[in-house]
Order: structure tokens, then C-alpha cells, then sequence
């Protein structure tokens, strides 16, 4: 790797619905150091999950559409508005799954210019028993093997904690609004040529039950446009 830059801006973006639970825990284990600002993006939660991002030290944003996706662009919208853009920009969920404390293991490639965008693999790193359903994991499966087949890019998962410069970000011009957010990044830095690489991440048993994977409905949802997003951009063109 090429010696590290100085002086990276690196912001965070957390989407959460309903993390009260989860959501300090998850703050408290970020490297402060590190970053500039956490961005808890408050997407319609009817607990108190604002009160506690906002006493463990993040900016909050409410985002009243719901969506996984309208979280996250209401977080990078927040980090366009400012007077110096960021960087970086680290995406982690509010649930406590992900080890915050391995963030240098993400950032550190694209400081280095050895990396765009690093993605936080659960599948080739340690998960704890029971931290992904059955489904979760035949997921990632199928949709990073289509990703290989369509974009000739290998993938191992679709892990939510990931790193990208902000240059990148802008570049890939994300419209996903719910599920599909991740994959849409994902391909979309495929078609660009981006530089992308994964790095193990350890992954254990969320705080409260997933609203994805936690229910029939959120799971048959998510995969539908999982593979549909995968389909869609691989027949279009992606603006350079």
C-alpha cells in the first residue's frame, strides 16, 4: 500500500429504525478519533432511539419515508450540505451486529489509495452462531454469484459495514431507496470500474429481531429486490 494521506475527513452514516436498544452501544464502540461526525439517520422510530444516538454524541436526522435506503441518502445529503465535504464515508447499521472497533480495518485501504470502496465481509470473517439466518446466508450466496456472472466482479457478501471515498460515492449517483441499497452500490461500482476490495469483518447476534430477515415477509421483500437491482443495472448503462 501507498503511504496513508494525512488529514481524512471520514464521516459515518447509521440508519436505525427502532435501535433504542442498540443504537449507544454502537456509537460508544466507534474510534472516535477516526472520525468527524456520526450520523444517525432516525427513519421513522416510535422508541427512543433519537433520545439515545443524540445523548451518546451524533447528529440526528429524521427521515420520515421508509426505507432503508431514504436513511442512507438522507445521511449523505447531510454530509453534501457541509462546508468541507468528507472523505470517507463509513455505512453501519444501528442493531450492534458489526464490531464498530474494526472500522481502521475499512478506511485504511481507501486512505492508501489502494481501495475506493471496501466492503465488510461477514461470510470470510468470524460470525457468531446464529448472527445470519439460513436465508441471509443463501442470499448473499446467489446474489454475489450473479454479481460474478453479470459484472465479472467477485463478491463474497453484501455486508451493510462498508467504506467509500466520497468521490466514489458521488460517482456511483445511488437511487435505491429500501433494500436494494447495498447491491445497488456494489454493481454500480462494478460497471465503473471502481476500485473495490472486501476485508474480513466479525459479525455476531444483532440487539432485537431484524425487520428484514426477521420476518417472512421482510425476507421474501428483500431478496425480490436484491435480484432485481442486480438485473436492472446490468442492462443499463451507469453514467460515468
Amino acid at each position: 500500500m501507498k503511504p496513508k494521506r494525512q488529514s481524512q475527513l471520514i464521516d459515518v452514516i447509521i440508519p436505525a429504525y427502532n435501535e433504542e436498544g442498540a443504537i449507544g452501544n454502537v456509537i460508544e464502540a466507534i474510534p472516535k478519533q477516526l472520525v468527524r461526525e456520526i450520523i444517525v439517520c432516525n427513519n421513522r422510530s416510535t422508541d427512543n432511539t433519537r433520545t439515545v444516538a443524540e445523548a451518546a454524541g451524533a447528529t440526528v436526522l429524521d427521515e420520515d419515508r421508509p426505507g432503508y435506503g431514504w436513511a442512507c441518502l438522507k445521511g449523505m445529503a447531510h454530509c453534501s450540505n457541509q462546508d468541507v465535504l468528507p472523505d470517507i464515508v463509513v455505512f453501519l447499521d444501528g442493531d450492534f451486529s458489526d464490531y464498530p472497533e474494526q472500522m481502521p480495518l475499512l478506511v485504511d485501504p481507501i486512505i492508501c489509495d489502494a481501495a475506493d470502496m471496501v466492503i465488510g465481509s461477514r461470510a470470510s470473517g468470524e460470525k457468531e452462531k446464529g448472527s445470519m439466518t439460513p436465508q441471509q446466508i443463501f442470499g448473499n450466496w446467489l446474489a454475489t454469484k450473479m454479481i460474478k456472472v453479470l459484472y465479472g466482479v467477485t463478491f463474497t457478501d453484501l455486508g451493510p459495514f462498508r467504506a467509500i471515498s466520497w468521490e466514489a460515492l458521488t460517482a456511483i449517483d445511488m437511487q435505491d431507496k429500501t433494500y436494494g441499497w447495498t447491491v445497488e452500490m456494489q454493481v454500480k461500482a462494478a460497471k465503473l470500474g471502481l476500485k473495490t476490495i472486501e476485508v474480513p469483518v466479525k459479525y455476531k447476534k444483532r440487539i432485537g429481531v431484524s425487520k428484514v430477515s426477521g420476518t417472512v415477509k421482510g425476507t421474501l421483500l428483500a431478496g425480490y429486490k436484491i435480484i432485481t437491482t442486480i438485473l436492472k443495472y446490468s442492462l443499463t448503462k451507469t453514467k460515468r
